[in-house]
């Protein structure tokens, strides 16, 4: 069973979707400011942060990413494996099972005193991914992650836990209506907050945009849980898209 998802993100966080042996996605994200600023700065489009980032799927089952975001000018890499795919058929399988690695540096300079080594730019997540495509038109997820910073940049803890849900309901055969979420059992701060996020997929052809609505500016799992500062039905809200174009680099991919 596939398609559970248009896309290996449902928005900030990881779907349970694969792209495929052989492919390339080269992924552009953006976030921009918080709507609510207003006129001013144009409802917070005068503002934007950035991930540039290139997934590359190793095998049906196997996939590894890079990237980097403006934001503290941070790289991210990844490396995300199915464990169980569900099946329909004479041997069932009722749901999918993925796991997904990280880890995080920013690179950005630090006027800190004293100021930060190479180790304490690192950060590390793992991920449990639990999730079934119930209909043609409704697939959902449940996740528990993980994440451990070897410094936080704003004294924040050490270690977060978040388990999160992501939900898709298709609404036409090239577009559906997304939402995810996380919430931090451990390790938030005093000025964090959860991580939301509403959107729409639109397919065309070789491209999914992405379009939403989020909380969160960063773009990797470190940025998003430690450092979501707004909130959500307060009206801290940034327009963001996602834009994935797929590009098939060996011949016998599908």
């Amino acid at each position: 069973i596939t398609n559970a998802f248009k896309s290996s993100r449902v928005i900030n966080g990881h779907s349970m979707e694969f792209i495929g042996k052989g492919v390339l996605d080269f992924r552009i994200l953006h976030r921009f400011g918080r709507v609510n600023q207003g006129i001013q700065q144009f409802f917070g489009l005068d503002q934007a942060s950035m991930r540039m980032g290139f997934d590359y799927g190793l095998g049906n089952n196997l996939t590894i990413g890079i990237g980097r975001s403006t934001l503290n000018k941070e790289l991210d890499g990844f490396i995300k494996w199915r464990i169980l795919q569900q099946t329909s058929g004479q041997k069932t399988m009722p749901l999918s099972l993925v796991l997904v690695a990280g880890s995080t540096v920013w690179t950005e300079k630090s006027f800190a005193t004293p100021k930060p080594s190479a180790a304490d730019r690192f950060s590390y997540y793992l991920q449990v991914i639990a999730a079934r495509k119930f209909s043609n038109k409704f697939s959902g997820q449940i996740s528990q992650v993980f994440v451990h910073s070897n410094a936080p940049l704003n004294g924040e803890a050490r270690n977060i836990t978040a388990p999160g849900i992501g939900l898709k309901y298709k609404i036409s055969r090239r577009t559906s209506l997304t939402l995810d979420y996380q919430h931090i059992l451990k390790g938030l701060s005093s000025i964090s907050h959860y991580p939301l996020g509403v959107g729409i997929d639109l397919e065309t052809g070789g491209h999914i945009f992405q379009l939403h609505f989020s909380n969160a500016t960063g773009m990797n799992e470190r940025a998003f849980l430690y450092e979501t500062y707004g909130r959500f039905f307060n009206g801290d809200i940034r327009f963001g898209f996602n834009l994935s174009r797929l590009f098939h680099i060996r011949k016998n991919s599908y």
